[in-house]
């Protein structure tokens, strides 16, 4: 019977690095014969094995580190990175990559980037010298995250660094700040202020809200904390956007928690959410649906951003090609938060 030849998947630029269809295709063979080779199985014919040597060659092939993995010959763990643990965004997206991984038997391990490893290693060297066979950073990526090793990597939302040839998952970030800026303006707000930070997903959300506002033919009003996307620096954002401009009658915020501590600075000079001030945020975290904040906010649906997130590491550890980005839809929940602007 003739070997079938191995098809591989369309390229989608996702990935530069030879695969094992590349050397499949290459040497004219199965990827499976191609599997047998790399195992040193007995059971290839001498022409075949030599076929596949010479393509693994000629195309510099190294086999995925982490694909072995699945055959049990790695750690079959996943080494998370994130910035922020009291970040609830970090929840669903946390357990939709659960979902995925669990069934095959990886798992997830969750490192604070803002704290080394112990013995001045930093939480990538750590995941590193432990073994992961794969990295998803959840964070602003810092320079030793653009990882040499030949470990995959897979990146959680959108980021202002980019690490090169990693496959990048997020919620379409200028979409959902569009629709939280056109909400409010639709609720007939004028003077509608943003608070932000730094970050990729930050900069989008912010851009968008400017562009919607110049769109409309308003104007943007911006303020920030320190630069972190938090409830202290969404406190210190408000409190600098009501002294600066009394007129505002809604706020954006970048996230559920900048949206937290806005709400505080509302109150402590004596107006309310939402007869005063519509509140809006993004995220749609646990925070958001609480019975003291019904916070409407934008659904960026985290744990789909997660299992497409670990969908994409598992393609990656089976040595597949896969997208270079993703994008989830977000959408608009309306609570209690947000209503039109009194006629004070």
């Amino acid at each position: 019977m003739t070997e079938p030849v191995a098809t591989p998947p369309q390229s989608r630029g996702g990935r530069q690095r030879a695969t094992i269809y590349d050397v499949a295709e290459a040497a004219g063979v199965s990827k499976s014969l191609v599997s047998l080779v790399l195992q040193g199985s007995p059971k290839v014919s001498t022409s075949r094995r030599t076929s596949v040597e010479r393509a693994i060659a000629e195309l510099n092939y190294r086999p995925s580190r982490a694909a072995a993995a699945l055959a049990g010959h790695r750690s079959r763990t996943i080494g998370v990175v994130v910035d922020d643990f009291r970040n609830l965004w970090f929840v669903d997206l946390l357990d939709g990559m659960r979902e995925i991984f669990e069934p095959l038997g990886l798992s997830a391990i969750v490192a604070d980037s803002a704290h080394d490893a112990g013995g001045g290693l930093t939480v990538i060297d750590n995941f590193v010298a432990s073994k992961a066979d794969a990295l998803v950073i959840a964070c602003e990526p810092t320079p030793e995250m653009m990882v040499a090793q030949d470990i995959p990597v897979v990146v959680a939302g959108n980021r202002a660094r980019a690490i090169p040839g990693a496959t990048v998952i997020s919620s379409d970030d200028a979409r959902g700040a569009r629709i939280a800026t056109q909400h409010l303006i639709d609720l007939g707000h004028i003077h509608i202020g943003h608070l932000t930070g730094e970050g990729g997903s930050a900069a989008l959300r912010g851009e968008s809200y400017r562009q919607t506002m110049i769109d409309a033919g308003l104007e943007p009003i911006t303020r920030s904390g320190s630069g972190r996307t938090n409830e202290p620096d969404g406190f210190a954002a408000a409190q600098r956007l009501l002294a600066d401009e009394p007129a505002t009658t809604a706020v954006f915020a970048a996230n559920d928690t900048m949206a937290l501590g806005a709400l505080a600075a509302v109150h402590d000079i004596g107006r309310r959410v939402p007869e005063d001030v519509s509140l809006i945020g993004y995220d749609n975290s646990p925070l958001a649906s609480s019975q003291i904040l019904r916070l409407t906010t934008i659904e960026d649906d985290s744990r789909d951003v997660g299992r497409l997130v670990a969908r994409a590491v598992v393609a990656v550890l089976d040595d597949e090609r896969t997208d270079a980005a993703g994008l989830v839809e977000p959408s608009l929940v309306i609570r209690a938060s947000t209503g039109a602007p009194s006629s004070r």
